[in-house]
């Protein structure tokens, strides 16, 4: 031990030096670093920072995420929720409590679920199931379309109401599967093998609605991937919004943004081709005239030839021929050109048979009938609202004061417009008011006798 005299000098710190020392150290020993634990105590007051605790079931830590990070935030941070963070190790000077000052925040469980879908990904393409090479084109008129969907999602709403407008031609069938939830993936792979093997189907479309990266997840498993891969038909993908993209989209033949838009992919307009198919018409008119008059120029020449060679006998024969051919070559194309404007006219007529407007009579009727339906409903409430009213009105008159005093009774006012409860207070002579069913009664007040005792 040190003498007195000769002990060394104490270095006295003040606790807010000691925290700025400690502060330092923690913030110059940690980078940033991700920790995932569950909310507790979550706080945002009016300067708009967020202050919660995060915790495990071993331990919790306070935690700060001040604006702008706080404002950038992508979804509500609330008791109970899961969350991983990107945070600062620090030191809270005026009290010495250890904290974490938050720079990004994100559900615990959309940051597993995005990791496992990159990972995918990244396997798959590297398989080759994304190659551009193997993608595999869309018949340009499908007979049979199979659309695997929810049968009760709004997306399968929009594809048929398209796919009506467009093409009624096509024939569609809705094969139907959850499309999210666990038994999804499963469900979705069955239904692609059992159309697959049908034969049945041109083309095939999987899709469904937006949501969120969990509520797609179907469309991001693996084994739904290689179904899609290994599908005999083509493969349209539209699932989500335009901005959402999952590993069905990355392995399908054809990603469409939404579903609308592939309904609009898979088949042609029906007007476009209509009116394709008449120009293809006047050019078939227009090459058959051409014909017929090559052809007409081609027996003149003969028949020019023969009658410069003047072999009379040959040249009868040969004209009756060639008119006989004429005439046959004529009547096939009069049948044929019949034939082609017969099959072009059923396929008008049948185009017309499906265009929504058939449906619009049948529509404009159940729409009357409910109008009707409606009207007999409102009729029948106003009157049970009435009869109640006019209930109301007659338990509200049984018990009015009115009511008492068409019964003889009569309300007594002093002359201050006071109701008189007592003849304490009331001197002889004093005007009193007193109120009937009818109107009121100018008084003065009497001698006051002792009331009559009331029993035996």
């Amino acid at each position: 031990m040190h003498p007195p005299d000769t002990a060394p000098p104490r270095h006295i710190l003040t606790p807010s030096t000691l925290n700025r020392l400690v502060r330092g150290l923690l913030e110059d020993a940690l980078p940033l670093v991700w920790i995932e634990g569950e909310l507790s105590n979550v706080a945002r007051p009016a300067s708009g920072h967020l202050y919660f605790t995060l915790k495990d079931s071993g331990a919790q830590v306070r935690c700060a995420m001040f604006r702008p990070k706080s404002a950038a935030l992508r979804f509500k941070p609330a008791d109970g929720m899961q969350v991983l963070l990107r945070a600062r190790v620090g030191l809270y000077e005026p009290r010495g409590e250890f904290q974490l000052v938050a720079e990004h925040m994100e559900p615990a469980g959309e940051g597993a679920l995005q990791r496992e879908f990159e990972r995918l990904k990244a396997q798959l393409d590297a398989e080759g199931l994304f190659d551009p090479a193997r993608k595999r084109p869309l018949p340009r008129y499908a007979r049979r379309i199979g659309v695997i969907t929810s049968a009760t999602g709004a997306a399968i709403r929009d594809v048929l109401s398209v796919l009506a407008r467009r093409w009624p031609l096509a024939e569609v069938d809705v094969l139907p599967v959850p499309v999210q939830g666990r038994e999804a993936p499963a469900a979705i792979v069955a239904m692609l093998k059992r159309a697959s093997a049908s034969a049945r189907y041109d083309v095939l479309l999987v899709t469904r609605g937006g949501g969120s990266l969990e509520d797609l997840w179907a469309f991001n498993d693996e084994a739904v991937a290689r179904a899609i891969h290994a599908c005999a038909v083509p493969v349209v993908s539209a699932v989500g919004h335009e901005v959402d993209f999952s590993i069905a989209d990355f392995v399908a033949d054809l990603r469409a943004p939404t579903p609308s838009a592939a309904a609009e992919l898979l088949v042609p307009d029906a007007q476009t081709t209509l009116h394709h198919l008449h120009q293809l018409q006047q050019r078939l008119a227009a090459l058959e005239q051409r014909r017929l008059q090559a052809l007409d120029q081609r027996v003149d020449h003969l028949f020019a030839r023969l009658q410069a060679q003047r072999p009379q006998a040959r040249l009868a024969r040969d004209r009756e021929r060639l008119v006989h051919l004429q005439h046959r070559l004529l009547a096939t194309l009069r049948d044929r050109r019949q034939r082609d404007r017969i099959r072009l006219d059923r396929l008008h007529a049948r185009l017309l048979a499906r265009h929504p407007r058939q449906r619009l009579a049948l529509l404009q009727r159940q729409l009357a009938e409910q109008s009707q339906r409606l009207r007999q409903a409102i009729a029948r409430q106003l009157e049970r609202e009435r009869h109640a009213l006019q209930q109301a009105a007659r338990t509200l008159h049984a018990v009015s004061p009115l009511a008492t005093l068409e019964r003889g009774y009569a309300i007594l006012f002093d002359a201050d417009g006071k109701v008189l409860r007592s003849v304490q207070g009331v001197e002889p002579g004093d005007a009193l008011r007193a109120r009937l069913a009818d109107g009121e009664l100018a008084l003065l007040a009497a001698r006051r006798k002792p009331a009559e005792p009331t029993g035996k």
